[in-house]
């Protein structure tokens, strides 16, 4: 992948993410194939959900939302076999799950910081057995000044 390529697509995936109304962590993702867009996703309630993200307890947030990848994989709506997705923070176990069984083969995602390492370490080393066990390459992008 030409280092173009990969700059614009984080930067994408930066800006898609900014839409999410989540107060305290905005994700997004950009599905491509060839170096053109498939599908784009953000975190978020969703559709016809009050968007009361502000408001609704920790809990009862992460209950309703549905991640950038999910929403990325939803909004795709046809076969992503051989499809990369570039996500701004590395997925979850659960969306790792769900980028294997669609047959999405690369995840691009920035060097996660120290700080996002400490809170979410345990999963994203989950995650990563999961992408090495279905073979789904892990490309970790250097974090730019």
């Amino acid at each position: 992948m030409a280092s173009k390529w990969a700059k614009r697509f984080i930067q994408m995936a930066e800006l898609v993410g900014s839409w999410s109304k989540d107060p305290s962590t905005q994700v997004g993702a950009v599905i491509t194939k060839q170096n053109r867009i498939v599908s784009v996703g953000f975190n978020g309630y969703p559709h016809g959900i009050s968007d009361s993200a502000e408001v609704d307890e920790r809990e009862t947030k992460y209950l309703k939302t549905l991640h950038a990848e999910e929403n990325a994989i939803l909004f795709a709506k046809r076969d992503l076999g051989g499809c990369e997705i570039w996500v701004t923070h590395f997925p979850c176990p659960n969306c790792a799950a769900k980028i294997i069984q669609t047959g999405i083969s690369v995840v691009h995602c920035p060097a996660q910081t120290d700080d996002f390492l400490s809170r979410w370490g345990e999963k994203i080393s989950l995650s990563q057995d999961m992408f090495d066990q279905a073979g789904v390459t892990v490309d970790w992008l250097p974090i730019e000044d």
